[in-house]
């Protein structure tokens, strides 16, 4: 079984032991950078578990990464976009389940107005699960919410699961945030079949970006999220053509430099990102816009 979150917290600190220790700490990592974001007085949003959520050890690992707090600002516009995907998704386009996978330390059921009848799925590793409900003890979500403890990797069981719900549902939203990035293409391909499968899982919610910012986050963070057993993989140079042939079209795409710049959380010298942009021949501009970003895709027939 891997680590609890909040376990041998001190025995770390005597033992230099790897700053994170599975993949399931990636989760608390995020969650402190939405602790940072709803401090703030100019704050995008108003997540007021994240800090509950993130505890000292989330703490510990941004400040302990390199250029961890300096590189809050995708994880809190990523964070923007997607709330604004989804309540566009549950009060213009009618759905009805939300499915989200690799959940982890999301407090999206508890802070955004989501309709009471609404369904959330979380599904995620048991023991991030765990901790999260412990952590989360007394509070009550805004609509009706099931926790899947489950590895998604066994195939076979998540496929049972997307069979279920897709016959009890009508039109159902996924949401994959921070997932991708650790599976291997043909594993992204796979999980994109079993989506595709259910006529009822009509939209999918997900961030991506280019081979480029893989190989920076490779240098900046590669040594970290290795000792955690999970390295960066999927950064697909076609974008979200990679999806076409498992049946998913993109219906909307929001770069995350444009956004950044809309939201005023540009990384550092992000004003010479967007003069270098402007500089370029249209081809050149439409690859700089997705170099990073966050994609609404639609189910084919």
């Amino acid at each position: 079984m891997q680590n609890r979150p909040d376990a041998q917290e001190t025995q770390e600190i005597e033992t230099n032991a790897p700053l994170m220790r599975n993949i399931s700490d990636t989760a608390l990592w995020v969650a402190f950078y939405r602790a940072l974001e709803s401090e703030r007085p100019d704050a995008h949003f108003q997540d007021h578990l994240a800090r509950t959520l993130a505890g000292e050890r989330g703490e510990r690992i941004v400040r302990g990464m390199p250029k961890g707090a300096a590189f809050s600002w995708p994880m809190v516009v990523r964070t923007v976009i997607l709330d604004e995907f989804i309540m566009h998704a549950v009060t213009s386009d009618d759905v009805d389940t939300v499915l989200n996978l690799a959940a982890g330390l999301d407090a999206r059921p508890y802070r955004l107005k989501l309709p009471s009848t609404l369904k959330w799925i979380e599904v995620d590793l048991p023991d991030i699960l765990d901790y999260k409900q412990e952590r989360l003890a007394g509070e009550k979500a805004v609509c009706e919410q099931e926790i899947v403890k489950l590895d998604l990797s066994n195939v076979e069981a998540r496929r049972e699961l997307f069979a279920r719900v897709g016959a009890t549902s009508k039109r159902t939203l996924v949401v994959s945030e921070g997932l991708l990035i650790y599976l291997k293409p043909e594993e992204v391909g796979t999980l994109a079949a079993d989506l595709h499968a259910q006529e009822s899982f009509r939209w999918w919610l997900i961030d991506i970006i280019r081979p480029e910012i893989l190989k920076r986050m490779e240098k900046t963070w590669g040594r970290r999220v290795a000792e955690a057993n999970a390295p960066f993989r999927f950064a697909p140079a076609e974008s979200t053509e990679f999806f076409r042939p498992f049946g998913w079209r993109e219906r909307e795409f929001r770069s995350l430099m444009e956004e950044s710049h809309r939201l005023k959380r540009e990384m550092p010298m992000g004003w010479l990102w967007r003069f270098m942009e402007r500089l370029q021949p249209p081809s050149r501009r439409e690859k700089f816009r997705r170099m990073g970003g966050c994609a609404l895709l639609e189910r084919e027939s």
